[in-house]
């Protein structure tokens, strides 16, 4: 198995510029402050759209989060003369798919149709951005389904520690409350609330769009300006600057639970930065790069501390993160704390080897193209680019930039970023081990076998109770505070 997935590596990294060099990324012209991207492919009879707003949840009032991603999950739920019932069968009918993820910079809209349905999914999407109903039933259902999804994240130890990790590193600033809010806050949300919400974040200004597929310039402009012409020509307010910069140490919620999960994380790079990309292949050599990491050598493979142990350098648009996660058995977390500050420390006093270096970059460089392998992975790579405001070619670009990684920029750029003192660790569960039993239990002398990862939360809004068909394609999954694999903070854009 080994050697197959390094056979496949190596042929993607020999077919990685060609794939690369075919993405013919082109803007179109829809006004000076709404950018568009695309991609003319009429391969299959088929459009996707990667939609990103000024909307997520750093928008939310102080004493409301939770309020960006309220709004949201409310966009499918009625539009003009159509009931949530009625909007949502003709979506279904039609075989339309429309998804939305509130993140904390951007809510993030997906849409993929067949091209004869293109023009009535653009102009049920435009309806439903520029004449949402927000009916009294639909609030009262989508509150309850929050509420339901926050009780479920809130037994979760990873959710709860990316929660806690966020409130913890970011303070009183806007990312530091949870995207889908508390449940006091979520109960105090009204109707009013959430027009205000979309009639000032819900704005042509700032748009990012981003299209792969079967249409052509004049058709795609068209297209678009059925969908988000009639949306207000306004800017979004701004986000404050990020001030609060993490909490060294190890932050504990306590938890009952088998298996403690840690979020850590010391302050990252801005995208913008020009160490973004030695940062990138120096963290995939420390965290990010799987079986191939020092940190999963380490705290796996040497002691059996973990299942799964993974890093990302992840970009915010007002800062960045280096940040990771592990679960570990009971008991055993003050000495993955301790290893992980260990081989930091070491990573950053000796730096990578021309092997770790020379992997990095046959791995980064040859799994690029699996990126744009669907129209829909191209409109979502190409919005991830857009939010964090690269250029239209970095696609081109990016592979020759990480070649150029050299190993003292490697050793340069850790010592920007990896500095164990500044670590901060937010942990769902215990630092303690479990009771000791009171009877000797059968197999009590065996060894421990690795922690397996944490389950995942139920995703709320995949299917909806009452007389609503469950069109899971319709409907967006609340995202999720806990962590992706690999370690990737949510709503955290990974233009890398």
């Amino acid at each position: 198995m080994k050697r197959f997935f390094a056979i496949l590596v190596f042929l993607s990294a020999l077919l990685a510029p060609a794939f690369a060099y075919a993405i013919n990324v082109k803007n179109l012209d829809m006004g000076k402050d709404v950018q568009v991207w695309y991609v003319e492919d009429h391969t299959l009879p088929m459009i996707s759209m990667t939609v990103a707003l000024p909307a997520g949840s750093a928008y939310d009032p102080k004493d409301k989060p939770g309020l960006a991603a309220f709004a949201a999950d409310l966009l499918n739920e009625g539009a003009g003369n159509y009931k949530s019932y009625e909007y949502q069968s003709r979506l279904s009918d039609r075989a339309i798919r429309l998804s939305f993820s509130t993140q904390r910079d951007y809510l993030v809209i997906s849409l993929v149709s067949l091209t004869e349905n293109a023009p009535e999914a653009f102009r049920l999407l435009g309806l439903a951005l520029t004449r949402p109903r927000f009916d009294a039933d639909a609030i009262s259902r989508v509150r309850m389904q929050i509420l339901s999804a926050i009780q479920q994240e809130d037994e979760d130890p990873g959710t709860v520690a990316a929660k806690g990790f966020f409130q913890t590193y970011f303070g009183d600033h806007p990312y530091g409350h949870p995207v889908n809010g508390t449940p006091a806050s979520v109960a105090r949300i009204n109707r009013n609330d959430i027009k205000g919400f979309a009639d000032t974040h819900w704005v042509r200004n700032g748009l990012r769009i981003s299209v792969s597929g079967d249409a052509d310039p004049v058709t795609l402009k068209t297209l678009i300006a059925s969908a988000f012409g009639k949306l207000p020509l306004k800017w979004a307010p701004p986000v404050p600057p990020v001030t609060h910069l993490g909490a060294p140490g190890v932050h504990v919620i306590p938890m009952s639970v088998p298996q403690p999960v840690a979020v850590f994380a010391v302050p990252g790079l801005l995208r913008s930065d020009r160490d973004f990309i030695p940062g990138y292949v120096a963290n995939y050599i420390l965290g990010g790069g799987g079986f191939s990491s020092r940190l999963m050598n380490e705290v796996r493979e040497k002691r059996g501390l973990t299942y799964n142990i993974t890093t990302s350098l992840d970009s915010l648009r007002k800062t960045g993160i280096a940040a990771g996660q592990v679960a570990t058995k009971a008991g055993g977390m003050r000495e993955t704390i301790s290893v992980i500050r260990a081989t930091m420390s070491d990573f950053l006093a000796n730096g990578a080897t021309e092997k770790e270096l020379a992997d990095a970059k046959t791995y980064l460089t040859g799994s690029f193209p699996l990126a744009f392998a669907s129209n829909t992975g191209i409109s979502s790579q190409l919005s991830t680019f857009q939010r964090v405001g690269l250029p239209i070619d970095y696609v081109q670009k990016r592979n020759a930039l990480i070649k150029a990684v050299t190993l003292d920029d490697v050793k340069r750029v850790s010592k920007r970023i990896f500095s164990p003192n500044k670590l901060t660790f937010v942990i769902g569960g215990s630092l303690q081990g479990p009771a000791a039993p009171s009877k000797l239990m059968p197999g009590i002398g065996k060894p421990p076998a690795p922690a397996q990862p944490p389950p995942k939360p139920a995703q709320p809004k995949t299917q909806t109770p009452g007389p609503k068909p469950p069109i899971a394609a319709t409907t967006a999954a609340k995202p999720k505070e806990q962590p992706r694999t690999p370690a990737a903070l949510p709503n955290a854009p990974h233009a890398h």
